[in-house]
């Protein structure tokens, strides 16, 4: 019976593997192949997002004083997930593999990947669910690929697509999604894969659809900033000066997670270990500034609605990079750009208290896209990311702030293998 359906499953790859005949469109094969990855893509991300919903809910339940002891158990168990099952690795393997390993990203990781994230991010680590997304997508298209026999450059193309639908389900934003995934791979050369572009942009448009339907997710932006009107050419330049204070805080950024990797390398301890002793550091953080714990997707909006005075908010602000930077170091699993988007909410607010008569939205806008951009290398999507998310409308100063971050970014990217070369 096994073979039979072997048989008839060569059968159907070798129909697949037939060009399109009688067809005078651009219409392709490869399209129903990106469009299967995007849907797969989208189904993934909608069940991976509703249960680390569940999760949270369930999590939420403990407050005050008891977030430390539970941050802690949940770091441990991560440890042990990380330990047991396999190191699913971080956002530095993803674009190795991409980069030096043909394109491709083994899905064996998965279940590591999936089950110590949903317990890391859940539990309140300052990292969101955009890097494992982006892994289990991504690995999808791997996958996908090696099932229709695909090799080269069109492999690579298909894993490619596969991150792209990751970030778009959890962006909403198909276009920014697609660059994005593009972007990350190398700062230098930010179109060096310019054939996965379209294989990005069908999977990633596919993904959003199945994605918005799982969740119900409608149009527009996520968090609630003022609108913003343009008063003259001087935005601008504000817009880049805003983005230099950004920068700056974006250079502490990589400083403090540098400061953090040596104290945890200090002396080797295995895994399960070092994620419990930073559950329990981020544990006291969250228990002293509640706001900091969580990645950010909804305190953003909490931030942006609260009253907060000008200590509170420099605390904020501090103590919420030691957050990430503890995460990342410590052997939580997660992503950081949502994270870098609530610094830069934080940093905003801050030099509007300091200068009242300074545009808020403006502000608020040139510094998430600064530092994201300072840490990521990735300017345009991150222009195009913020304009969906946000709703500022005006592409122009963003892109301002978002290339001032960039160029006046470290020689030496965070993202170590951004830099090496083929």
């Amino acid at each position: 019976m096994k073979l039979k359906q072997r048989r008839k499953l060569v059968t159907y790859l070798n129909i697949l593997d037939q060009p399109i005949r009688f067809n005078p469109f651009v219409f392709s094969r490869s399209f129903l192949l990106w469009a299967l990855l995007g849907l797969i893509g989208g189904v993934i991300a909608g069940i991976y997002w509703i249960g680390l919903e569940f999760l949270t809910h369930s999590l939420a339940f403990f407050s005050g004083w008891q977030v430390i002891p539970l941050m802690a158990i949940c770091g441990f168990l991560a440890g042990l997930v990380i330990h047991f099952i396999g190191d699913p690795g971080e956002i530095h393997l993803i674009v190795n593999n991409i980069r030096f390993n043909k394109g491709k990203l083994e899905p064996k990781n998965n279940p590591s990947m999936i089950l110590s994230s949903l317990l890391c991010v859940a539990s309140g680590g300052s990292l969101g669910p955009e890097a494992p997304l982006v892994q289990v997508t991504g690995s999808t298209g791997t996958w996908i690929g090696k099932l229709f026999r695909l090799k080269g450059e069109e492999l690579r193309s298909l894993s490619i697509a596969g991150m792209a639908s990751g970030f778009t389900a959890l962006f909403g934003a198909p276009l920014g999604g697609s660059l994005f995934s593009l972007e990350i791979l190398h700062h230098k050369h930010a179109v060096e894969y310019y054939k996965a572009i379209m294989p990005a942009f069908v999977a990633s448009c596919f993904s959003y659809l199945v994605f918005a339907l799982i969740i119900h997710l409608g149009l527009g932006p996520i968090w609630d900033l003022s609108a913003y009107e343009y008063s003259g050419l001087f935005d601008f330049g504000y817009a880049v000066l805003f983005a230099i204070v950004g920068t700056t805080f974006g250079w502490g950024f990589i400083f403090c997670v540098k400061f953090f990797k040596s104290i945890f390398e200090k002396r080797p301890l295995p895994i399960y270990i070092r994620t419990l002793i930073g559950g329990l550091l981020l544990g006291i953080i969250a228990f002293y500034f509640p706001i900091t714990r969580y990645f950010g997707h909804h305190e953003i909006n909490e931030l942006l609605s609260g009253n907060f005075s000008l200590t509170l908010l420099l605390a904020i602000l501090i103590f919420k990079i030691i957050a990430i930077s503890i995460t990342v170091t410590s052997g939580w699993r997660g992503g950081f750009i949502i994270p870098l988007f609530f610094v830069g909410a934080t940093l905003g607010l801050i030099i509007h208290q300091l200068f009242p008569t300074m545009n808020l939205t403006l502000a608020i806008v040139s510094c998430m896209a600064a530092i994201n951009a300072c840490v990521t290398r990735t300017p345009m999507s991150t222009t195009i990311l913020l304009a969906t998310l946000t709703g500022f409308g005006h592409f122009v100063p963003i892109l301002f702030a978002s290339l001032t971050g960039y160029f006046l970014a470290p020689k030496i990217p965070f993202i170590g293998s951004q830099m090496e070369e083929e």
